[in-house]
């Protein structure tokens, strides 16, 4: 008898080895469109901005990855809650600087970024790349408010009536003199 030869198919161990190649593609490809959605979304910025208030707080938390958080209190009318608005640090030397104004009065410019994957990178998505303390003093080439006279407006005669409220207060503007802003400081890195 003549031995029958079978030949043995590869087309399983093919069909396998073709689904294996696909599945590690798929696998890849999606690898690679989080991480290319990730940095889309942390470099394109949604909107960009600038908020004044107190800083109120500033912490670096998180089990794993470690951000830096801050809390901004805006004060809208006296008396009232303030509003208060959460954003993200991501430079460690803007962190520190920051760490040092808490409790003072500061102007903070942000980004927006929206549809950042995981909080990894922060917990909110406003990212603050600069402040400015705001200084409630005059500014330095500012003309100093000049004393009301110790007598009443009734009773120098021809005296006009107090009408605006530095006026009433008390305090005289000096002539021409706009009312005094409150300055802005930079802080410089």
């Amino acid at each position: 008898m003549k031995p029958i030869d079978v030949t043995v198919s590869n087309r399983r161990r093919r069909a396998s080895g073709g689904f294996a190649r696909f599945l590690m593609i798929v696998v890849l490809l999606a690898i690679a469109g989080a991480g290319l959605w990730t940095w889309f979304s942390l470099s394109w910025a949604y909107s960009d901005g600038t908020r004044a208030g107190v800083l109120q707080k500033f912490s670096r938390r998180g089990w794993i990855c470690k951000s830096e958080e801050g809390e901004l209190a805006q004060y809208v009318v006296a008396g009232v809650s303030p509003q208060i608005w959460q954003f993200s640090v991501r430079d460690p030397a803007l962190g520190t600087q920051i760490t040092k104004l808490v409790g003072e009065r500061v102007q903070l410019h942000y980004t927006e970024h929206t549809g950042v994957p995981t909080s990894c990178f922060a917990d909110t998505r406003y990212f603050v790349d600069q402040v400015t303390l705001i200084s409630d003093a005059a500014p330095a080439g500012a003309p100093a408010p000049v004393p009301a006279p110790a007598s009443s407006p009734a009773a120098a005669p021809g005296a006009a009536a107090a009408s605006s409220p530095a006026a009433a207060s008390g305090a005289a503007a000096a002539p021409g003199a706009a009312p005094a802003a409150p300055s802005v400081a930079p802080i410089k890195p």
